[in-house]
């Protein structure tokens, strides 16, 4: 198992970044700004986007697993690479999502803690509904954990 960062054509793993942010300009809004990197087991298994939000914060902004590789540690495998990785150079490692019966336990698992809401995220920014486990995301639930 690797992980590498991509530098150029991060677009080639459109497919998997949206996985996790399922409208493409709001990847757009993101994805050259910030840092990719790919975890690949015999094959790509996940990717992660991370931004400087500044005040220390290393913000994970795209996180997504294979479908068939999920349940298997890869996503926890990224995060703690990126936490080790920047330690020096930030505090906090911060991540958004929604209020999901699906993502918020796979945070807290790996350490986060609830921090803030920001309301009607979803709603005001996508152009549709998001749901996941038949959950509408409305607010943007931000945890952090300490790096």
């Amino acid at each position: 198992m690797k992980i590498y960062e991509i530098k150029e054509n991060k677009k080639q793993f459109i497919s998997l970044l949206l996985l996790a942010d399922e409208q493409e300009d709001m990847v757009d809004r993101y994805l050259e700004r910030g840092r990719m990197f790919v975890l690949d087991d015999g094959g790509v298994k996940a990717e992660c986007v991370i931004t400087d939000e500044g005040s220390g914060i290393l913000e994970i902004k795209n996180i997504a697993t294979m479908p068939e590789s999920q349940g298997k540690g890869y996503g926890k495998k990224l995060i703690d690479f990126v936490a080790r990785e920047f330690q020096k150079d930030f505090t906090t490692l911060q991540v958004g999502t929604g209020d999901s019966p699906l993502t918020i336990p796979f945070y807290e698992k790996c350490g986060f803690k609830r921090h803030h809401v920001e309301k009607e995220f979803f709603t005001k920014n996508y152009d549709h509904p998001i749901f996941e486990a038949g959950v509408q995301l409305v607010d943007m639930i931000y945890l952090q954990k300490k790096i």
